[in-house]
């Protein structure tokens, strides 16, 4: 297994990427610690319990710098290490720029890009102590591209890939990767709300003509977490069925 004995914290993990995400490292070996804001996240740390793997659930808001503290505190306290972050918790307030409000700005800034700071700072001297660590953070394709009506989510999603090549000069010496994704249209809750001809007219847009799965996604966190990925640093993977070339 891949992840064999490996402890990785994922945030949002209660539904869609982050859900798919803890599966598939529980499967892969990994002991989980997953955050969201939603109690649904205790419903999947249970079923992995149920099916054999070894998981705790905390109810927090990424955003909230003294609830990630003391998690943090505690995450590695029941484990004794933190060898992987999967910075994966995200919102979005659409909304265009004339008409977005500054509470819509600062509520996705406060989760997408303080919420990928407060974890990654707080996580990242248990890293260096141990000498070892992989961070791994969501970004979009649309940090590459741009996308009507998201200037707060593009903003946090660009934001991501610049941090994370710092990340990457800062932390190596450490033996800690930092990496992101940039997922494209992937079936979730969240962009499955979207209004139908949004959808549809996205479709021309992808060579593959159709939309990802979180399983996708999934799939590049786990490589990128993993040791076959000891010698990847700074880069952004972007997962998107060719839309963003």
């Amino acid at each position: 297994m891949r992840l064999q004995e490996k402890i990785a914290l994922i945030t949002g993990g209660a539904q869609g990427i982050g859900l798919a995400t803890a599966r598939r490292f529980a499967k892969e070996g990994a002991k989980i610690i997953l955050w969201d804001v939603s109690d649904q996240g205790k419903v999947v740390v249970d079923q992995l319990i149920k099916e054999g793997h070894e998981a705790i659930f905390k109810n927090i808001s990424v955003a909230n710098e003294s609830e990630v503290q003391q998690a943090v505190v505690e995450a590695h306290d029941h484990f004794g290490r933190i060898d992987i972050l999967i910075n994966n918790a995200g919102i979005t307030r659409d909304r265009t720029l004339l008409k977005m409000s500054k509470q819509e700005w600062d509520d996705v800034i406060s989760v997408n890009l303080t919420g990928v700071f407060n974890c990654t700072k707080e996580i990242v001297p248990i890293m260096k102590e141990q000498n070892y660590g992989r961070i791994v953070s969501a970004s979009s394709n649309v940090a590459i591209r741009g996308n009507f009506g998201q200037t707060n989510y593009v903003a946090t999603k660009t934001a991501i890939i610049g941090m994370t090549k710092v990340w990457a000069m800062e932390l190596g010496r450490y033996g800690i990767t930092a990496n992101c994704i940039a997922p494209g249209f992937i079936h979730t809750a969240m962009t499955d709300a979207m209004p139908e001809e949004v959808r549809k007219s996205s479709l021309p847009h992808i060579p593959l003509g159709h939309w990802g799965i979180p399983d996708d996604i999934a799939n590049g966190y786990l490589y990128l977490a993993s040791d076959e990925a000891s010698f990847v640093s700074g880069i952004c993977l972007t997962i998107d069925g060719g839309a963003a070339r």
